[in-house]
């Protein structure tokens, strides 16, 4: 058998249907045949698997030890659904089963072997994807929309690409990353948060990069940066459109280079996270307005998902807030929580202008307020009068939080604005702005 594909049109036809992928070996291994299926498996293209050593295309986990084709012929005999991995193109382990055939001419004569294999990614990404939904829930939707994205997220999770996800706060953007990150290859390795809108440009650097020891004043010892504690993970950028012009640059370099320098280093580092953002702001109208760069939002933007907010999905508010209601309901000692019948309704016709966090919220508010296993109406909601005026000054879910993390600091300080900034790593003068646009109080000191 030559070096080329089989010359055959019926056999070729039905090769290039399947989808598992096929090739086929000489007796000395070189491979003659390649199919689509494992051009796309593999990502080798035909031309350069042909007549190569298949051990040198698969890099297979049995290559060296005890490859199938060669006990196929040296036996003379087929092997079935053999567990196994090897290494794509990319650099990345694909999980497979082969099965091996020898192959013989019409008077017996050997010809060579043909192998077959099925991906697993699909299904293994399946399976974690479950798991990841069983431990994040509130991801669990009968939402077309939601649907949708389910449909995709083993093919996402099992890539490395960059993902940006989009949404409005409390859509639940960061479990979403947690999930493709928890039903990945990289699952066992750290996941990293970044909230890109909790620091200051003087500060953020130093978070994501890291600094060693006497980088600045005050920096008494070497400090790992976000990245680093990444190391083979996922880095996850949450409100990436809140960055600055200036440090916008520095995160393109490390979206294409993927190299990074920590402070008072002098070197450069390289990483292998894998990199996943998030925003609630339309990064295209920052670009257009001039606030965002247009080449970074290239880098981020290779696969996007948009969650959609819970006034888009409301046939999912029953069944997310019953399971709120089960677990604020055990926490309180209410082994049987139930939502009233009139209290769901109200449930279902308000708009939810804080999304699924909004709701979780009410829900632990309800239970704690209700003093029983049943979730009244009045327990719930605030009447149509407070809730219009609520409305008025609502204010957004990540100023809100942050309103909640400036007070606290403050308590703890006993109102000292000093004290308070370096609780929340920010500078003083920060503090003060921020208490001004929030119209809040502390002492002068």
């Amino acid at each position: 058998m030559n070096s080329s594909q089989p010359t055959d049109p019926m056999t070729s036809a039905i090769l290039e249907s399947i989808s598992d992928g096929v090739f086929t070996v000489d007796e000395a291994w070189r491979i003659t045949s390649f199919n689509r299926a494992a051009e796309a498996i593999t990502g080798v293209d035909r031309e350069e698997a042909l007549g190569r050593p298949c051990c040198e295309v698969l890099r297979a986990s049995l290559c060296q030890s005890a490859c199938p084709l060669r006990q196929t012929m040296a036996q003379g005999k087929s092997l079935l659904d053999i567990p196994a991995w090897f290494v794509d193109a990319d650099g990345e382990r694909v999980p497979v089963r082969l099965s091996t055939a020898i192959l013989r001419d019409a008077n017996g004569k050997v010809l060579g072997a043909a192998e077959t294999f099925r991906d697993l990614r699909e299904s293994v990404g399946t399976d974690r994807i479950r798991e990841a939904m069983r431990r994040f829930g509130d991801l669990t939707s009968r939402s077309p929309k939601m649907q949708q994205i389910f449909a995709i997220l083993p093919k996402v999770a099992a890539s490395r690409s960059t993902v940006l996800i989009t949404g409005e706060s409390g859509t639940g953007k960061e479990v979403l990353a947690r999930a493709i990150h928890g039903a990945g290859p990289r699952a066992s390795a750290p996941f990293v948060a970044l909230n890109c809108a909790a620091f200051p440009d003087t500060l953020i650097e130093n978070e994501l990069f890291g600094h060693e020891k006497g980088a600045f004043t005050g920096a008494d010892r070497k400090r790992e940066g976000r990245i680093a504690q990444a190391g083979g993970g996922t880095l996850f950028l949450d409100e990436i459109g809140d960055i600055s012009s200036a440090f916008q640059v520095r995160l393109l370099r490390l979206l294409q280079e993927r190299t990074y320098e920590p402070l008072g280093t002098g070197r450069t580092d390289s990483t292998d996270a894998r990199f996943l953002a998030a925003t609630h702001q339309d990064l295209s109208s920052l670009v257009q307005r001039g606030l965002f760069r247009e080449d970074l939002l290239w880098r981020l933007d290779v696969i996007r998902i948009h969650l959609p907010p819970l006034r888009e999905r409301k046939e999912d508010i029953p069944d997310l807030a019953d399971r709120f209601a089960r677990r604020f309901g055990r926490l309180a000692g209410h082994e049987e929580m139930r939502i009233h019948p009139v209290a769901m309704e109200r449930l279902l016709a308000h708009d939810w202008p804080g999304n699924v966090r909004e709701l979780e919220n009410r829900i632990e508010r309800a239970v704690v307020l209700a003093g029983s296993n049943e979730i009244l109406p009045e327990y719930l909601m605030e009447s149509s009068e407070q809730g219009e005026k609520k409305q008025e000054g609502l204010v957004s879910g990540r100023d809100a939080a942050e309103i909640r993390m400036i007070r606290d600091a403050l308590s703890r300080t006993d109102g000292n604005r000093t004290a308070a900034a370096k609780i929340l790593g920010i500078h003083r003068s920060t503090l003060i702005r921020k208490l001004a646009r929030y119209g809040e109080t502390g002492n002068r000191a």
